[in-house]
């Protein structure tokens, strides 16, 4: 009995003494290596991709925001600020998303097939309510009415498969070349720019394909929204 007793405590104190030394090395030393890694190599990534403005975070490039005006009374869905350069479909450009408002607490896609709603394979405006083919012509439309200006009209065919369609999570932070140069009139007349300053704009926040070959070419809507505020603001 003794033998017995002696070994179950042997036992159970070298289980101790593992948990204890696995705790101490996989619960405190290798975070804290990993840790100290990411921040001596990378240093803005580790700390989540923070984009400041002055002095100030305001976002990360790796999270989409909404432009936004403040609700008016009575509204429950607010109105996109058109001064600034709009992100993939969110509310009135499209709400095709189960996220609608860049929430956080929220991601996912709708997964709805590419020809749900479609007629004899095409969306027309035939298209059943509540169909993506629906939400896809309500928000072409939408790109169109909002970013045609007093001398430049948006044509149908000038709209980008972006413009029109919300990303698998619904939190992409970025927008093709070709979105942003549609919207680039647009922005140019609400404050007071040139077309030229505010292609320019676009043309030097436009990201290439990652690694020469990875993806296609992209600009972060926030950091071009800041180049956008800083430009006004010296104009």
């Amino acid at each position: 009995m003794n033998n017995s007793l002696m070994n179950t405590a042997r036992l159970l104190g070298a289980g101790l003494r593992a948990l204890l030394v696995l705790t101490l090395v996989t619960g405190v030393l290798y975070p804290l290596v990993v840790t100290g890694i990411a921040q001596g190599l990378f240093n803005d990534k580790a700390n989540g991709s923070e984009i400041k403005s002055d002095g100030k975070v305001v976002g990360s490039t790796l999270i989409g925001q909404a432009y936004n005006l403040p609700l008016k009374e009575g509204q429950e869905t607010p109105e996109a600020d058109l001064k600034w350069f709009q992100g993939r479909p969110q509310n009135g450009l499209g709400s095709n998303s189960v996220n609608t408002q860049y929430k956080l607490i929220l991601s996912g896609a709708t997964n709805r097939s590419a020809d749900n709603g479609a007629i004899d394979g095409k969306c027309t405006p035939k298209s059943e309510e509540g169909t993506l083919c629906a939400w896809v012509l309500a928000a072409k439309s939408a790109v169109i009415k909002d970013n045609s200006t007093a001398d430049h009209k948006v044509k149908p065919s000038d709209v980008p498969a972006d413009a029109v369609t919300s990303s698998g999570s619904g939190l992409d932070p970025d927008i093709s070349p070709q979105y942003a140069g549609l919207q680039a009139h647009r922005v140019a007349e609400k404050n007071g720019l040139s077309v030229e300053q505010v292609q320019k704009l676009v043309d030097e926040h436009t990201e290439g394909r990652t690694l020469g070959f990875i993806g296609e070419p992209r600009v972060n809507v926030l950091e071009l929204n800041i180049a956008l505020k800083e430009l006004v603001a010296k104009s």
